[in-house]
């Protein structure tokens, strides 16, 4: 397994040296993706090294215990350190998500529940923003629908990262396993005898697409415009400047009413496509795959029920990976990276053990 660095090494020098080159940067967009190859390559090259230099100190350590029994303990103390420097080379090895190194579009929508799962909808968008700020990512509101009670019907948004982050680091690459159904049980605001209601609202993680991923033709474009409209239904805008896109061959339908201009919901809308239209096509070239590049926590089905929210016992549970807490009051203020962490780490063990086979 770890033969495949030696290829990649002379990769990280040619890299170093287009990076170095003047031109390269004249092109953004071509030097944010050598930045990210070079940084993956990074990673696996210096735990490659740490590995190296870690066999040499066990070995000689291991050699020296014969003569002073005083070695034997720190040949022990190195061995640990060279199975935990093994086990990362071996992650950083597993093959990625090609799409794990871009921004995020986030979509969460109100289900069952009415007034109350819209609420939680709100609930929710709260909880991936105090996350995104607490890692020093950017949330953006691309198009929001608005419930009566301050809740959303449907609210859209960009989470951006600053720089190149680290491998798996990226906005998609944490948030990409909270597509799916997240359940709430709670008393609503609505509810006046104090009992426990079950709601849910939907949540689609999709690889925010730069126009270079994905081709799209205008004659495949349907584009309609019409008024913006606020809670109950009432216009909030005088002039038709809300926009529908719907993309005739795949019957895509996204639309776009946050802002005043039609210009602008027009290009919220076109970003918003050229992600789904990514995600249909990754999610293609995966089924084709076969099942060895299919992941058993991913999906971006709000169909299956992935997250339980319980207020009255203050519990989170995902019922994929069978992570429990009871911090449920801290979650929702912007703790949740233990709970990706319990996704990601089962994504990865599955990775491994097809790798292995």
């Amino acid at each position: 397994m770890f033969e495949a660095v030696e290829g990649m090494l002379a990769e990280h020098a040619a890299l170093e040296q287009r990076l170095g080159a003047p031109e390269t940067h004249a092109d953004a967009r071509l030097a944010k993706q050598l930045n990210q190859r070079y940084a993956a390559l990074s990673s696996i090259i210096g735990a490659y090294r740490d590995l190296q230099r870690l066999d040499d100190d066990l070995e000689a350590a291991r050699e020296l215990a014969h003569e002073d029994a005083g070695f034997a303990a720190e040949a022990e103390t190195l061995a640990v350190r060279r199975h935990d420097a093994e086990e990362r080379l071996r992650r950083l090895l597993v093959p990625r998500d090609p799409t794990d190194d871009k921004d995020a579009i986030l979509e969460v929508k109100s289900g069952e529940g009415g007034e109350e799962s819209a609420l939680f909808a709100g609930d929710l968008l709260r909880m991936y923003t105090r996350y995104a700020e607490a890692r020093g990512w950017r949330v953006e509101i691309l198009d929001a629908a608005e419930s009566d009670l301050g809740g959303y019907k449907s609210v859209t948004v960009a989470v951006k990262a600053k720089g190149a982050p680290e491998p798996g680091e990226a906005p998609y690459a944490q948030l990409k396993f909270e597509g799916g159904v997240h359940r709430v049980q709670r008393v609503p605001v609505t509810e006046s005898q104090g009992r426990v209601h079950t709601s849910a609202a939907g949540v689609l993680v999709l690889p925010e697409a730069e126009q270079v991923d994905v081709q799209i033709d205008d004659n495949d474009l349907r584009i309609d415009v019409f008024r913006s409209s606020g809670p109950g239904g009432q216009s909030v805008n005088t002039t038709d400047s809300a926009v529908r896109i719907t993309h005739v061959p795949t019957g895509i339908v996204v639309s776009c009413q946050n802002e005043k201009s039609q210009l602008q919901n027009r290009e919220q809308a076109m970003r918003i496509l050229r992600a789904r239209l990514l995600a249909a096509a990754q999610e293609k070239a995966d089924a084709e795959a076969g099942e060895a590049r299919r992941s058993q926590v991913r999906t971006v089905d709000r169909s299956e029920r992935i997250r339980t929210y319980n207020y009255p016992e203050n519990r989170i549970s995902d019922h994929r990976t069978g992570y429990k807490s009871y911090n449920l009051d801290q979650v929702l203020d912007g703790d949740l990276q233990p709970v990706l962490d319990s996704c990601i780490d089962a994504d990865l063990a599955t990775r491994l053990e097809a790798l292995e086979q």
